[in-house]
């Protein structure tokens, strides 16, 4: 069933501060067979639904109970892109936090790189959300789709 989501910059735009998000990447082993003109085959069978690293994201943040809800990438004007199971974490960036630690270490190895394949782990400052704050604006997205 269709559902609206809101991107990962409105919502640090609404919250007032950086967020925290989560992306899923398709297994990039798969065949592409490109013979509709598809330009990403790939993406066409992507089950993020049912990919076992979203799932288990999920089922951690829901045992500690900490919010979250799916979210679109930063938007560009220049592109549309697929929603792939995407989450905003509703949990503040603070390095202090003992929550926010544990986090960390679930999804982040000690020298940054990502713990669990297929997933990224992402901090979108309020700055560089203000940078979309025109897509607030009431029609801004009506208008972009008549001249897309």
């Amino acid at each position: 069933m269709p559902q609206l989501i809101e991107y990962i910059d409105a919502i640090a735009r609404k919250k007032g501060r950086d967020v925290l998000y989560v992306r899923f990447k398709p297994d990039t082993n798969i065949e592409e067979d490109d013979d509709e003109g598809d330009l990403f085959p790939l993406f066409k069978s992507f089950d993020w639904e049912n990919f076992p690293p979203r799932q288990q994201i999920i089922a951690w943040l829901d045992a500690k109970g900490i919010g979250w809800q799916p979210c679109g990438d930063m938007p560009s004007p220049n592109c549309m892109v697929s929603y792939l199971g995407q989450i905003y974490i509703d949990l503040p960036y603070a390095p202090d936090l003992p929550l926010y630690c544990e986090l960390a270490e679930l999804l982040e190895n000690p020298d940054g790189s990502m713990r669990i394949p297929g997933a990224d782990f992402y901090l979108v400052t309020l700055t560089e959300a203000m940078k979309n704050a025109e897509h607030d604006e009431p029609g801004y997205w009506e208008r972009w789709a008549e001249d897309f």
